[in-house]
């Protein structure tokens, strides 16, 4: 058994060691900014550098359905205020059109006001007292925006399953438990292959559990990376920390499922009602997370719309399973990233992250991930995505053979999503007869003797539709299969004939552990001996309340904060007090 010191005389020791260091702050690596664009949260995520590298991307030709709730209720009635001040600069060019029952006049959502200038705001004369001039522009700006009360939705769309007129949607709504309207926005997603963009809740500082549709099976549900603690507006706008479950909710849900999907930015300068020219911060909220991955899914969109090699993106008939296994597979790692808990081990049948899912998005990954292609089994490139069905009798698994010529180093990431099947009427209960139980396996392949293939990774959940391996290849071996087959190790009913099924891969580099954010552990943009405190206290709490696997601090990844994580942060700080 190794001793630890109380914190208070450890804290000492290491206060003391930092003196004679001569020690200063140590600045944590400032993200790339593109020209002078807000919000930066866009930028963070991809999807300025996207527009550089194609300016077409507007969301032009794309219908985006946002569902707004009213925020005044009067004997449980809403009272129709749910629109954004479409009369503000920002909105001078878009394309609103508006659903509600019409029976009381329509007010304004401050809310929702901001929401739409993240995804439809532009505004090349924007001021803020504190940043002073800068260009406003929003995800989609071209974009046709569908704006919806959320009781019309309900009554008009959700209950007939009927689908709005649009290519997305996406919602800034949230409740503690699965009811008939969230089932019947997931049938609705099964039905049309539409992709549904929900955020998840924010946080336990919040008291929000996982929250529906969010945490439903055929949604996308989004969660927050909080933006850097700091008096300085531009830096807490535009440099972001972690994932914590104080601000993002987090998994699993209460049916065992891997919740959020996908993390995003939440913190933007977003458009104030009754101001026409007027641009404050939003704060690190799921509502102001979701338009970034609302709107890049619309960016995904307009690409598949133009290319007729991509059509299967949109399909009615799974759409939603490729964009989702896109945006996915695409998704960026961020620290501390581990399927499941913060274990030691690999959790085989826990596919993402019970705080991250399956990363932060990433808009430039995801449209190289889309890009890439349709590729049907058999030999394929590195990268690429397909659409497809499994068959009990004729073929029960599928497998996608790539090559990687120098495989040392190299991450090897696949994502298959497919729909949960819902009734597709009232009440939209959960079809169990008619789901599929799908397994993942990526094979490391010797093709000139079978006998020396093995099963490199795999990801096996009994509960979710979605797998996700995210492993590092074999220096040994260049060829590797990724295969999509019925799971037989679970005691379910398979059907004859899957749903369709989507999978993504692609072959990336092996991250360097040299990103600052495994050692900025309080999210403060600075590396120092608060940081060394929050060690502390998360290594003696780790101890104490063994089950809490969300204490960050574990550097090296072997399952436990101890004093190798404690030397590997001292080491980043006088290494990097030596650079200075």
């Amino acid at each position: 058994m190794i001793w630890f010191p109380a914190k208070a005389r450890l804290s000492a020791l290491i206060t003391g060691f930092l003196s004679l260091l001569l020690l200063g702050n140590i600045a944590v690596a400032e993200q790339q900014s593109i020209g002078n664009f807000q919000p930066q949260g866009l930028n963070y995520a991809g999807i300025y550098q996207l527009k550089q590298t194609d300016p077409n991307l507007t969301g032009a030709g794309v219908k985006v359905a946002l569902v707004s709730r009213s925020i005044n209720y009067i004997d449980g009635e809403p009272q129709n205020d749910y629109r954004p001040a479409n009369d503000l600069n920002c909105f001078k060019g878009t394309q609103y059109i508006f659903h509600d029952q019409q029976l009381l006049a329509a007010g304004i959502s401050a809310h929702s006001t901001a929401v739409c200038s993240i995804l439809f705001g532009r505004d090349p004369n924007a001021f803020n007292e504190q940043i002073g001039d800068f260009d406003y522009e929003g995800v989609v700006p071209d974009a046709q925006a569908n704006v919806y009360e959320f009781w019309s939705f309900l009554v008009n769309n959700v209950f007939p399953c009927s689908a709005p007129d649009a290519n997305i949607i996406t919602a800034d709504i949230g409740y503690q438990f699965e009811d008939w309207w969230t089932r019947g926005i997931e049938a609705m997603a099964q039905k049309y292959g539409l992709p549904v963009v929900i955020g998840i809740g924010n946080g336990s500082n919040s008291s929000d559990p996982v929250l529906f549709p969010g945490a439903g099976s055929n949604v996308i549900g989004v969660g927050v990376v909080k933006s850097v603690e700091s008096n300085d507006v531009n830096a807490g706008l535009s440099r972001f920390a972690l994932v914590y479950p104080e601000y993002s909710s987090r998994g699993p849900t209460s049916d065992a499922r891997c919740k959020p999907d996908i993390v995003a930015p939440g913190n933007c300068l977003a458009a104030v009602a009754g101001e026409p020219n007027l641009y404050e911060p939003t704060g690190d909220w799921s509502s102001f997370a979701t338009p970034v991955v609302a709107g890049d899914v619309a960016l995904l969109i307009q690409q598949a719309h133009a290319d007729p090699n991509l059509k299967q993106a949109v399909s009615h008939d799974g759409g939603n399973c490729v964009v989702k296994s896109v945006l996915l597979n695409s998704a960026a790692k961020l620290p501390y990233w581990h399927k499941g808990l913060l274990t030691k081990d690999d959790d085989h049948d826990v596919p993402l992250d019970y705080l991250q899912g399956a990363g932060m998005v990433n808009a430039v990954a995801a449209s190289n991930q889309l890009l890439a292609g349709q590729h049907l089994p058999g030999n394929c490139p590195t990268a690429g995505w397909d659409l497809n069905k499994l068959d009990l009798d004729q073929t029960p698994e599928n497998t996608y053979k790539i090559r990687i010529t120098k495989p040392a180093d190299k991450m090897i990431t696949a994502t298959v999503t497919w729909n949960r099947q819902f009734s597709l009427v009232y009440p939209f209960e959960h079809d169990t007869q008619k789901d599929a139980d799908l397994r993942l396996e990526i094979w490391a392949v010797d093709s000139n003797d079978p006998n020396n293939n093995y099963l490199l990774d795999y990801s096996d959940s009994r509960t979710d539709n979605v797998e996700h391996v995210y492993t590092l290849a074999d220096g040994n071996f260049t060829d590797y299969g990724i295969v999509v087959l019925f799971s037989d190790e679970h005691d379910v009913n398979q059907p004859q004939v899957s749903p369709p099924y989507a999978v993504a891969w692609n072959v990336g580099q092996a991250p360097v552990r040299n990103d600052a954010l495994w050692f900025d552990l309080n999210g403060d943009g600075v590396v120092d001996d608060l940081d060394v405190d929050v060690l502390l206290d998360n290594l003696i709490a780790s101890m104490q309340t063994p089950e809490d696997h969300y204490l960050f601090g574990d550097i090296n990844s072997d399952g436990v904060i101890d004093v190798s994580d404690l030397d590997i942060l001292m080491h980043y700080i006088d290494s990097a007090a030596d650079r200075r």
